[in-house]
């Protein structure tokens, strides 16, 4: 306390604030006018701040959402994130603005380096198959999957149309794109099941004189039980069995042997 002060640097009040280095004393003068002898100096030394860091990005900012990038900031002491990390590197899987603050030897923060912008994109839904019809059918069928909608697709079986047909059996899947390029996860599987057609021989031609008859002997591959049918009916015996008799026979005809799988009904011809 006095009546009155006399800093070394000319100020005039009780107190001052000190922003650069330097040594500090200071008079104080009483109630009669007379000066006090200078007080011991205080010396205040202001250390200068890191320069703002720089910010290393390892590759794009604009990213699906799944992916990731790397910030790294220069050099420091000691390091605080907008994130609130205190590491020299993040790994940013979100969308923000992130910035870094390093601190020196002499514990003095830099100011905010310039701010990264990450931007993270939603994945689209994953995508749903409708199917024209029956996914089980016989070899010679197919079906027609269709994806819900994107702005792409990708199949598993590398097609990139929004429909597919199907004619081979396996699991099958899609993959749709969205606009901004990110793709989604895979559709749940449609399994495609193509049943054998029966392996049928209805013999050789046979030449017979008219008004005769001959055996057609027709012979079958596969997995029965099976059903068995020849055409025309009308010119045998019997036509549901595979060695029927034909009888009275006044011209060329063309025999057609059919055998069904009784398990799939899946038939096959020959004549």
């Amino acid at each position: 306390a006095g009546t009155a002060y006399l800093w070394s640097t000319g100020a005039t009040t009780q107190n001052i604030n000190v922003i650069s280095s330097g040594t500090y004393t200071v008079r104080v003068i009483n109630s009669t006018g007379c000066e006090s002898l200078v007080s011991l100096p205080v010396t205040v030394t202001v250390n200068p701040l890191p320069a703002a860091p720089t910010v290393t990005v390892s590759g794009p900012t604009t990213f699906c959402s799944g992916g990731n990038v790397s910030l790294t900031s220069s050099a420091g002491t000691t390091w605080l994130w907008s994130n609130g990390a205190t590491t020299p590197g993040i790994n940013v899987i979100t969308s923000g603005t992130y910035t870094v603050r390093i601190t020196n030897a002499n514990g003095c923060q830099s100011p905010a380096s310039d701010p990264v912008v990450v931007t993270v994109n939603a994945l689209p839904a994953t995508p749903t198959i409708t199917t024209s019809g029956p996914v089980t059918f016989c070899t010679g069928g197919s079906v027609t999957l269709t994806s819900s909608a994107g702005t792409t697709y990708l199949w598993s079986t590398g097609a990139t149309t929004q429909s597919i047909n199907a004619s081979t059996p396996g699991s099958y899947t899609v993959r749709v794109t969205n606009s901004n390029g990110c793709q989604s996860t895979a559709s749940a599987a449609t399994v495609v099941t193509v049943n054998p057609l029966p392996g049928v021989n209805a013999g050789s031609d046979a030449s017979i004189s008219n008004g005769t008859s001959t055996t057609l002997n027709g012979t079958v591959t596969g997995t029965g039980p099976f059903t068995y049918s020849w055409t025309p009916a009308s010119l045998l015996v019997n036509a549901a069995v595979e060695d029927p008799v034909t009888v009275n026979l006044t011209s060329t005809t063309t025999f057609t042997f059919t055998v069904t799988i009784n398990a799939t009904g899946c038939s096959n011809s020959d004549a």
